[in-house]
């Protein structure tokens, strides 16, 4: 598979992802991801980036401030 930016090789990796909302920052570890080994850039199937957006919206409504979760333990 080639990246969609600069068409480098993509690698199945395990990487974080931050979501900051100003008042509350929420880190989620070990996130399966395809990242470009050119550029860098990242992205996710679309199963991983439901199950962010639910762990984020459980994450979120819990603390303030700055949060780390583990997706494995999560998911």
């Amino acid at each position: 598979m080639k990246c969609l930016s600069c068409k480098g090789s993509i690698e199945n990796k395990l990487t974080n992802y931050i979501a900051d909302f100003g008042d509350c920052i929420i880190v989620v570890r070990n996130v399966p991801s395809q990242v470009c080994s050119q550029c860098g850039e990242k992205s996710y199937s679309y199963h991983v980036s439901v199950r962010l957006q639910e762990i984020i919206s459980q994450v979120r409504s819990l603390v303030s401030g700055i949060a780390e979760v583990n997706y494995s333990e999560a998911a």
